[in-house]
């Protein structure tokens, strides 16, 4: 089963009114709002919206562990999201899209983790956030599908730095992400990419850059009514080319599913604490993430 995790009218975009809409109860609160539940093709689909209805959660509100433990109770696998971000390098274009492959988390006021309780110790590998195998097939369907012949610019990796937020960069911090080696920056990535690990699915992130952040000087005199509107156009076209290359996957996983890979065991070498310790309550609560291996 495919998840996709997204902004605002999402689902719409890519599937129409088809579906239903299921409000799954976790042990970590509400999610951001109804999971909407699509057959595509022979392909079960569960979409959610980052930042609920509206766009009324800041990034720092967002109840991300609600959010993937309820796709996985619906038995998500892999998981794909996407974000509008701040491009730090002159060649990642505002309307190109990333597939992000490293992640620098500068969040701090976020649960970031399933198992920050007492009675159970997981460490989970996240040298690579980003599955790979996923990864592999997005660039394969972005070389040959609908994108290929509308001269849309995919970046095949990128690192993205992902800040608290809300208010954006200073100056002084866009030129330390710069330095630091990131080449986008956003707030949402994080913890989005641990929790999907933990929860043992197969995660990728599409980007899409809006503007140059404040690193690069605007043109001397621009109007910031003008800046706003150039910015909100390159985030209608950016969202555009998201959604093309969304459905070709889409399509693409409907007739050649994903081959099994390590993301599906990454708890496999992570619980680390013995088995006959862990206590009823936590088993109960956390029983869709480690019941197989308890």
């Amino acid at each position: 089963m495919l998840g996709l995790i997204g902004g605002t009218g999402l689902g719409e975009a890519l599937f129409g009114d088809a579906g239903e809409e299921l409000e799954v109860p976790t042990p970590f609160g509400r999610t951001s709002g109804p999971i909407r539940m699509v057959r595509w093709s022979g392909l079960d689909v569960a979409i959610l919206s980052r930042h609920g209805e509206g766009h009324v959660l800041p990034p720092t509100a967002v109840p991300y562990r609600a959010n993937v433990f309820a796709l996985k109770q619906l038995g998500v696998t892999h998981l794909l999201t996407s974000g509008a971000v701040g491009s730090l390098r002159e060649e990642f274009r505002p309307r190109d899209l990333v597939l992000v492959d490293q992640v620098i988390d500068r969040t701090n006021r976020r649960a970031s983790s399933f198992f920050d309780e007492l009675g159970l110790a997981v460490h989970v590998e996240l040298a690579q956030p980003y599955c790979g195998t996923l990864r592999d097939r997005l660039r394969e369907v972005a070389a040959r599908g609908s994108l290929a012949s509308s001269g849309t610019t995919v970046h095949e990796r990128g690192t993205y730095v992902c800040m608290e937020g809300p208010a954006f960069s200073t100056v002084a911090e866009a030129h330390m992400h710069r330095a630091w080696g990131a080449d986008v920056v956003g707030m949402t990535a994080m913890p989005e990419a641990k929790l999907a690990r933990e929860a043992e699915m197969c995660c990728a992130l599409v980007a899409f850059p809006t503007d140059y952040d404040c690193w690069r000087p605007h043109a001397p005199g621009a109007a910031k009514e003008a800046l706003l509107a150039e910015i909100l156009g390159h985030l209608k076209v950016a969202t555009s080319n998201a959604i093309t290359l969304l459905r070709d996957l889409v399509a693409e996983l409907a007739t050649r599913p994903l081959p099994a890979c390590a993301c599906q065991s990454a708890l496999e070498l992570g619980l680390w604490t013995r088995k006959e310790l862990v206590t009823s309550p936590v088993r109960d609560r956390l029983g869709p993430l480690v019941s197989k291996y308890l």
